[in-house]
């Protein structure tokens, strides 16, 4: 749907493209209604070629034989992409699959057959489960299988559009690449090496705290230490990836390193979801909603995690070095210390809303620590049903309904259901705008400690629009532009298309020194500057 619903009528090679996908598409619609097409193996190699490829044929059809610049004309005019008809029923059915896959698995056939064996859609998918981990496949491993393809198969799309754009196809064949390899491939091949005496934890080897959520739960912890020496190899690189990889990379390039070239949420978003990114919202209020959301789950993620870890850790100083106090204790002071320091080092560059907003977030988690070191929260007891709908009705201690509460709440409502489910109506990065606590820790460091930044030309912009139009974050970049204005944001990806799509070449993604790039001085609107001085002094 987000292919077809073009303004002008299609050319044969896109016919011939919806044809081969809808075939694709039509085999797994039978395969969900139970019927018994014979060989799994041989369907789903035919669906999954014919959806990709008939993905791939229309792209051709749609952008081989243009000349290399901006495409994106008529978005406004598809009812598929201007949140028409086609827009809507796309929402509904892909926000219906999501809640089938999360909650109502069975309808997919998960388990339904003999002994557990899986019947349905999920079972045509058993074959190649067998050939990668060696066992069947889960509701997980087929919307894992069906997500890499889409992403690879888009992917192709996206850079056929951009081909004039070098960073663009970059960074696409980045996110295919991470996709396919370490978020599905070799975490399923790892799976292999699982016997009854060595077990390593599903492990989604690009997915760090705090995105991974569960990364510090105590069953995967204790997995990985009983895993022997690669085991603590993956635990190690976990907690070195969260506070010295990441930081690094972040300060040198930006966000863009992890949300543009590698996330997966990114990935899915930037190739499938491209034909909607101009949905995003620019209000005013839009952004006020996004870094207060975004902000709260960051939090909430920081106390989450530190609850689940707290329960797990000795209390007895005299047996363990390393107590649940000390953890605590460690943990506050090491928030205080940061704070601290960025009030005193940026203190220029905080408005007061955001300082404001960084004390009651400091005030509100070290409360939250203290509460943790005087009580064992397992002894508070929550009932799921309260916040789940009536979908679970079980009783949990605290921090299991905490876990619970993330899970449902955040991770798969959010992240999946409305995340992606509605591209066609609000958008292709909601969740990486309003939800998404790694775009929140990471937006924090860019903002204040990165050399990434758009440089602007003002004197060249004419106000086109097109930069705010495709910016798929909901930033108004033309008002930067047109002021010759240095963009820093916290939220923006550094995906490019506002450059990319830019006719005059105003906008540049560079990584140059921190001073001067936050409200730089030397404004090029056609006054009486003296450039060469300004080039010497940069």
């Amino acid at each position: 749907m987000a292919l077809t619903g073009q303004p002008v009528s299609l050319n044969t090679t896109q016919k011939i493209g919806v044809l081969v996908g809808m075939t694709g598409l039509f085999i797994l619609v039978l395969a969900m209604l139970g019927v018994n097409l014979g060989s799994n193996a041989v369907w789903l190699t035919i669906s999954l070629s014919a959806i990709a490829g008939g993905i791939v044929i229309f792209s051709k059809g749609l952008y081989a034989h243009k000349l290399p610049g901006i495409k994106n004309d008529g978005v406004w005019f598809k009812s598929s992409s201007a949140r028409g008809v086609i827009g809507w029923i796309s929402g509904i059915s892909l926000t219906g699959f999501y809640v089938i896959l999360y909650f109502y698995a069975e309808v997919l056939g998960l388990g339904q057959g003999a002994d557990g064996t899986n019947t349905g859609l999920v079972a045509l998918f058993d074959p190649l489960s067998f050939f990668l981990k060696g066992s069947q496949a889960s509701q997980w491993f087929m919307y894992g299988t069906l997500y890499t393809v889409l992403i690879l198969a888009f992917g192709i799309k996206f850079m056929w559009k951009y081909k004039h754009n070098r960073y663009e196809q970059l960074r696409t064949a980045s996110v295919m690449f991470f996709q396919t390899a370490f978020a599905f491939v070799l975490p399923e091949l790892m799976a292999r090496l699982n016997t009854n005496d060595f077990s390593l934890p599903y492990n989604d080897m690009k997915l760090m705290w705090p995105l991974n959520y569960y990364a510090f739960e105590q069953w995967r912890v204790d997995e990985f230490i009983n895993a022997g020496n690669i085991g603590l190899f993956f635990l190690i690189l976990g907690i070195v990836m969260i506070f010295v990889i990441s930081p690094f990379l972040t300060y040198k390039y930006g966000k863009r390193w992890y949300c543009s070239w590698v996330c997966g949420c990114g990935g899915l978003a930037e190739t499938a979801g491209d034909p909607y990114r101009h949905l995003s919202s620019k209000k005013m209020s839009a952004w006020k909603l996004e870094r207060w959301m975004i902000n709260v789950v960051l939090v909430f993620a920081v106390i989450f995690t530190t609850a689940v870890v707290s329960t797990y850790l000795g209390y007895d100083s005299e047996k363990y070095w390393f107590t649940k106090n000390t953890f605590l204790i460690s943990g506050g002071a090491f928030l205080v210390i940061v704070f601290a320091a960025v009030a005193y080092w940026k203190r220029d560059q905080l408005k007061s809303d955001a300082f404001k907003g960084a004390v009651v977030s400091l005030v509100i988690t070290l409360g939250f620590f203290v509460l943790l070191g005087f009580m064992d929260i397992n002894n508070i007891k929550i009932n799921a049903s309260y916040f789940s709908f009536g979908l679970n009705t079980q009783e949990y201690g605290l921090s299991d309904g905490l876990r619970s509460f993330y899970g449902f709440g955040i991770s798969s409502i959010f992240s999946g259901v409305i995340g992606t489910g509605f591209y066609p109506i609000l958008g292709n990065r909601v969740w990486c705008r309003m939800g998404c606590p790694m775009a929140g820790i990471l937006g924090i460091q860019q903002r204040l400690f990165s050399k990434f930044r758009i440089t602007t030309n003002g004197g060249q912009c004419i106000s086109c629009g097109n930069c705010s139009t495709h910016c798929e974050m909901g930033i108004d970049v033309r008002s930067y532009a047109q002021k010759g204005e240095n963009i820093v944001r916290s939220s923006c990806v550094g995906c490019g298309v506002c450059s990319a799509v830019c006719p005059r070449g105003v906008l540049k993604l560079e990584n140059d020194s921190l001073e001067g790039r936050i409200n730089p001085t030397q404004v090029l609107l056609g006054n009486d500057v003296d450039l060469m001085d300004y080039v010497n002094n940069k």
